[in-house]
């Protein structure tokens, strides 16, 4: 792992946080993002001391929020004792560069911060690679204000040859790294992808949402599981499946991804592409939304946007709104209700209308199969194994001229039963 950002167990920083208003832009909206982004920075341990906003038409190319408003927050960088500055936004390697010159304290934008907490909540194998990874990618273009030594020329033994500068020697070391941790996290994807198809089977569910919007804690509710529960953005990284019962005999595998997030680095999205693979390969995404976050709409459309990305905003989808015990008002749940007449309201932690998603889910798993009797002479046995590639069979009986099953099957599979049947002449009861 780098190095490169705020180190969780010692003394707290003590920040700043920098939000741009652009032409057109709705202060209240600005002022949510640098809420969140207070959220992160308390949730990597720095103390935010105080929040800068200020208005251009576009950023400065040199100093984002321009020289002058970078001057008045050196004041008070000075007179305060700050030790870093967050801001909102991704910063160019020139911008970060001029910023920590002026302000002489350490600058970092929300990528790097985001990158932080994940360094520090990668608990497994998988999520340690992707976000050394993630990390290398974001550091790469920024080499050059890295280290004090590479503008200095090295040669000799060790170096592609004379002239060479310790900066394409460390870009170069960058890439090699970055295609090692490639290889290893292609290596674990196809591991996990051979234990995903052997659970293909069983109906698969995925909570997915917005980050810190209850979903641990629904998992918890739904499945007695002991999923890792704070109140913290992105408490947890590594994907946690439990088996979800509903009935004596029926259960689904749910499981709980990483959170999304607004303004989320592309090359974060690409390295966390195989923990997303879950709700990828999911056959039902429940969508946790925070009922009682002001800008709950804005969490929905962020969440919409990274799953159009992934290629699944078609899949089944139920909409659950979570926290329903912290809306203080009813004309406020009335609202809700009434905007989101399909959705389901909940309170995960107080486990009220969990019964409610169980009765949801079984009647979309119900929806998406379909259930028959057939049965076929003793001279056709060898359909056996075809039917099951298309169908799980329930219930085998035999006679003395026939064998009967019961099977189910995806409807999706329906075309390809039916020109089974008309083949081989099974008799459908």
């Amino acid at each position: 792992m780098i190095e490169t950002n705020i180190e969780s167990g010692h003394t707290a920083e003590t920040c700043v946080l920098v939000g741009l208003l652009k032409a057109g832009q709705d202060k209240r909206i600005i002022s949510e993002h640098l809420k969140e982004l207070g959220e992160l920075a308390r949730t990597a341990g720095a103390e935010v001391a105080d929040v800068f906003i200020q208005e251009r038409s576009a950023p400065d190319p040199a100093y984002f929020i321009g020289k002058g408003k970078a001057q008045e927050i050196a004041m008070f960088i000075e007179m305060n004792e700050i030790n870093l500055v967050i801001f909102d936004d991704e910063l160019s390697p020139a911008q970060t560069r001029n910023l920590e010159r002026t302000l002489a304290v350490k600058v970092i934008d929300r990528a790097a911060l985001i990158l932080d907490i994940f360094a520090a909540h990668a608990r497994s194998s998988e999520a340690r690679i992707q976000v050394e990874l993630a990390q290398l990618n974001y550091l790469l273009p920024r080499l050059t204000g890295h280290w004090k030594h590479l503008s200095r020329q090295v040669g000799g033994i060790g170096t592609k040859g004379p002239g060479e500068t310790q900066l394409e020697t460390d870009r170069r070391l960058v890439r090699t790294r970055i295609a090692a941790l490639k290889r290893r996290l292609h290596k674990i994807e196809k591991q996990t992808k051979t234990q995903r198809r052997q659970r293909s089977e069983i109906f698969r569910a995925a909570l997915i949402g917005y980050t810190n919007a209850g979903k641990s804690t629904l998992m918890n509710a739904v499945t007695n599981a002991e999923v890792l529960v704070e109140d913290k953005l992105f408490a947890t990284l590594d994907t946690t499946i439990r088996k979800l019962r509903l009935g004596s005999e029926n259960y689904v595998l749910l499981s709980d991804t990483v959170g999304f997030i607004r303004k989320l680095p592309t090359h974060l999205i690409a390295s966390f592409r195989s923990t997303l693979a879950e709700a990828v390969e999911a056959d039902l995404l429940i969508h946790v939304v925070d009922a009682s976050q002001q800008n709950y709409r804005e969490s929905i459309e962020v969440v919409s946007f990274i799953l159009a990305d992934l290629g699944v905003e078609k899949k089944p989808q139920i909409l659950l709104f979570n926290k329903m015990d912290n809306i203080k008002t009813e004309a406020a749940i009335n609202e809700l209700q009434h905007n989101y007449p399909d959705a389901l309201f909940v309170s995960a932690k107080r486990r009220i209308g969990i019964n409610n998603l169980r009765k949801r889910i079984n009647e979309i798993i119900g929806r998406q199969y379909e259930t028959l009797q057939v049965k076929f002479d003793y001279s056709k046995g060898e359909i056996e194994n075809r039917i099951h590639r298309l169908a799980k069979v329930i219930e085998r009986k035999f006679d003395e001229n026939y064998i009967y099953f019961t099977i189910k099957y995806p409807m999706e599979n329906r075309a390809k039963i039916q020109a089974l049947w008309e083949e081989t002449g099974v008799t459908i009861q």
